[in-house]
C-alpha cells in the first residue's frame, strides 16, 4: 500500500506536511521575507516539532553568519538550535547523515547558487528540506537564489515584519549605512524593517 503524507489545512491554505515515510517522497518548505520578520523563528519551530516527533534533523548555516554564534543558529529573539557552518553548498551534501530526515537551512540568500540543485536532490532523496532566507536585498531587488528555490518549492511562507517609521507590515530590508556590497551581514544595527512607502533605495550617508 502506497505510503502517503498527511496535509493539515489552515483555512483554504493547505499546511506543510506534518508527517515523513520513508516510502514517500521529499519536498522543499521555503520561509521567506525581510530583516526581522521571524524566519528564522519559524525555521527552528519547525524543526523543534521534527525532533519532537522523533525524526532526525540537521541543520546547516553559512559561514559568512556569524552574527550570533558559529555553531548553533539563533533567531533575533535569541531563539537557537545547533547547527553546521558550510562555506559552499556542496558541502551539505558530503555532511547529511544517510538517516537524516529533515534538512535545515538559514540565511539560504548566502549561499551560491548550486544550493537550488543541492535541495533538490535532498529532496529527491525523500527527505523534507526546509530554507528560510531574504527574498530582496538592500535596494528591494529579489534575491536570484531565494527566488530560484521558491519556485521549485512545495510550500513557500512569505513572514512580514513591522515597519520601524509607520508601523505597517514591512517586506523590506533598510539598509542604515552606505556600501554598495549586496551582501553586508548584520542585524539591528545595519538594518530597519521598512515598507513599501518608507523603503528608500538611497543609503543614509
Amino acid at each position: 500500500m502506497r505510503q502517503t503524507a498527511k496535509v493539515v489545512r489552515n483555512g483554504h491554505r493547505p499546511a506543510a506536511p506534518v508527517s515523513w515515510g520513508h516510502h514517500g517522497g521529499g519536498w522543499i518548505e521555503a520561509v521567506v521575507g525581510s530583516m526581522f520578520s521571524g524566519k528564522t523563528q519559524e525555521l527552528i519551530r519547525r524543526l523543534r516539532l521534527s525532533a519532537i516527533a522523533r525524526q532526525k534533523v540537521q541543520v546547516f548555516n553559512s559561514a559568512l553568519d556569524v552574527r550570533y554564534a558559529k555553531d548553533h543558529i539563533v533567531s533575533h529573539d535569541l531563539s537557537k538550535t545547533p547547527s553546521i557552518a558550510v562555506s559552499r553548498a556542496r558541502d551539505i551534501l558530503r555532511k547529511v547523515a544517510a538517516d537524516t530526515q529533515v534538512v535545515g537551512i538559514d540565511e539560504v540568500q548566502f549561499f551560491d547558487e548550486e544550493i537550488v540543485a543541492v535541495c533538490e536532490k535532498l529532496a529527491g532523496q525523500g527527505r523534507r528540506v526546509i530554507v528560510a532566507g531574504l527574498d530582496q536585498d538592500f535596494r528591494g531587488e529579489p534575491f536570484a537564489v531565494t527566488c530560484r528555490l521558491m519556485g521549485v518549492a512545495e510550500f513557500v511562507t512569505k513572514n512580514l515584519a513591522i515597519c520601524t517609521v509607520c508601523g505597517n507590515p514591512a517586506n523590506r530590508s533598510q539598509r542604515l549605512s552606505p556600501g554598495k556590497k549586496v551582501i553586508d551581514v548584520g542585524a539591528a544595527d545595519k538594518y530597519e524593517a521598512r515598507c513599501r512607502r518608507c523603503f528608500d533605495k538611497r543609503v543614509s550617508p
